[in-house]
């Protein structure tokens, strides 16, 4: 079914004023495969959403071929799905809030946490307990995702990335295809979330192929001109990166 049959002339008067064809296109899409409403559509575009994903981060060329694949099968991948970074300025945190405080903030708000995670996220659990060797290990938070179908294991971390927190995370995830994964059902996720990124570390240990995504989280929204400059100067450096990658 086109999209003129399935989108409200309102919604293309939304999607109009947006510069980028590849954005407006991502925007078109999503809103024909999760039924968003004009509002919805206009919360999701001033939010940046498109730039926060992990798709926008990709050269032109595959950020074409996934919104075609999107366009064609309706499949929703990861790239999709995965932001960075994460506002959660809705639970209205102080500044001395520790790691259970956010946990504890996140489950207060759980319906605006799953809106920002983004489509078919349901929550599975807290602190879910994994026991190895006599030791007892714990994810902070456990979700499923049906478009993707998958369990996602979430990390919630104060500071900025350490390198350790991949064998960390790499031990839940591997433990969650063993124990928890459904016949079916593609491999885990696993998101950290943190006050800060060190993209060289995180590129050096290549996350990505371990099914590993770090994203920032924002507790306070900046100013749309900050916000928006700062998600720029990220999609230039990450298709720089790529662009650097791929000659090498």
């Amino acid at each position: 079914m086109t999209l003129s049959r399935q989108l409200s002339w309102s919604h293309f008067l939304a999607l109009l004023p947006l510069k980028d064809p590849l954005a407006r296109d991502f925007y078109a899409q999503m809103c024909s495969i999760e039924r968003w409403s004009v509002r919805t559509l206009r919360e999701r575009v001033d939010s940046m959403l498109f730039e926060r994903t992990a798709l926008s981060q990709k050269p032109q060329e595959l950020i074409r071929l996934e919104l075609d694949a999107l366009r064609a099968e309706g499949d929703v991948t990861p790239p999709l799905v995965l932001k960075d970074p994460y506002v959660l300025d809705f639970l209205e945190l102080d500044d001395r809030y520790l790691e259970k405080g956010l946990e504890d903030a996140i489950l207060r708000e759980l319906e605006h946490f799953l809106l920002e995670l983004g489509a078919g996220f349901s929550f599975v659990a807290r602190q879910r307990r994994i026991r190895l060797d006599s030791d007892d290990f714990y994810i902070d938070l456990l979700f499923y995702n049906r478009k993707l179908r998958r369990l996602v294991a979430i990390e919630l971390k104060l500071g900025e990335f350490k390198a350790e927190y991949k064998g960390q995370m790499e031990l839940y995830l591997r433990w969650l295809a063993k124990h928890d994964q459904e016949p079916g059902d593609s491999p885990p996720l696993g998101i950290i979330l943190c006050t800060g990124k060190k993209t060289e570390q995180i590129e050096l240990l290549e996350l990505d192929k371990s099914g590993i995504h770090v994203a920032e989280y924002l507790t306070l929204l900046p100013p749309r001109e900050v916000f928006e400059q700062k998600l720029q100067e990220a999609l230039t450096h990450a298709r720089l990166r790529v662009a650097q990658r791929d000659t090498e």
